[in-house]
């Protein structure tokens, strides 16, 4: 598996970082459109119950778009943390550094890894969040889908903002390491 992975990569290369890069980018670029451009919008709506049924569905869109960008994010960085060989430059097959600056980027690499997986875990739940205040609003509870959908765009998609610029930062320092 590990040696078709680097193959891949060796033959795909600029295909699977472009991928990479256009998953990061309309991951994040939509949560950063739809907290700062049309959350604004949402809030011309007079009815109270009409803005929650629109906010609702825009981020029901909004989830369908990125998920399979998320995937594809998913799958592009392990073939490139593998076919890169970022693990071999770093420690030998006993595990011992080998080199410390290659030690330092294949670390880097797990932590915009937890990264995006912090993001994954937190889309999931504002996924079940959204959801939830779906039928909440079915059910004529609009105040109860107004809690589930104000800690969506009050906490949960800036932290996950926050983060992306964060792991594509840490994108940027990698791509210079090789």
């Amino acid at each position: 598996m590990k040696e078709m992975m680097i193959e891949l990569f060796a033959d795909y290369r600029t295909q699977i970082v472009f991928l990479h890069i256009i998953s990061a980018v309309v991951w994040v670029g939509g949560m950063v459109a739809m907290r700062f451009a049309a959350h604004n919008s949402f809030l011309e709506i007079e009815s109270p119950l009409h803005r929650l049924e629109r906010i609702s569905h825009a981020l029901k869109r909004l989830f369908a778009i990125v998920s399979p960008f998320v995937i594809i994010l998913i799958i592009t960085a392990v073939i490139m943390a593998v076919g890169l060989g970022f693990r071999s430059a770093a420690v030998d097959a006993n595990g011992n550094v080998i080199d410390d600056y290659a030690m330092y980027i294949y670390n880097l690499v797990h932590v915009k890894e937890v990264i995006w997986m912090l993001m994954g875990a937190n889309l999931a739940a504002m996924m079940f969040f959204r959801s939830q205040a779906d039928k909440l609003l079915v059910k004529g509870d609009a105040m109860g889908a107004k809690e589930k959908l104000g800690r969506i765009g009050k906490f949960m998609v800036p932290v996950n903002i926050a983060l992306g610029v964060v792991a594509i930062y840490l994108g940027v320092i990698l791509r210079s390491a090789y």
